[in-house]
């Protein structure tokens, strides 16, 4: 069975940190593109970040930006994403996906997603 699992929300004060992750099973990440997205309630889901199979030039949303850093480690299985300085705008159900194109646009263009990890960021 494919399977997308995300981990590693959580709450959080406003310049705080949390690292997520999201690891496969059923399927080899590392000749996927991977992307984040987001979802804050009553919002549309957004993309955040999203990363090529090779690694190479990683893709930010704007917001983001300097603050969240994307990487891979393909011998895990699994990518994260750091997140830094969160911001209160920043709470949202954080959601991976899979096998689709790392543009940088991140469109939700992706073929397996996780059931999403909560960061809740507030004082």
């Amino acid at each position: 069975q494919l399977q997308l699992v995300e981990s590693g929300g959580g709450l959080v004060q406003p310049g705080g940190s949390l690292r997520l992750s999201c690891a496969a099973s059923g399927f080899t990440l590392n000749i996927y593109a991977i992307g984040w997205f987001r979802q804050a309630p009553g919002k549309e889901r957004e993309g955040v970040s999203c990363i090529s199979s090779s690694g190479s030039m990683p893709k930010y949303a704007g917001s983001v930006k300097g603050r969240f850093t994307i990487t891979r480690d393909n011998a895990k299985n699994t990518v994260y994403l750091q997140m830094n300085s969160l911001k209160p705008e920043d709470t949202a159900i954080y959601y991976c996906a899979a096998r689709g194109l790392c543009v940088q646009s991140i469109e939700p263009k992706y073929d397996y997603w996780g059931q999403g990890t909560q960061v809740t960021v507030s004082s």
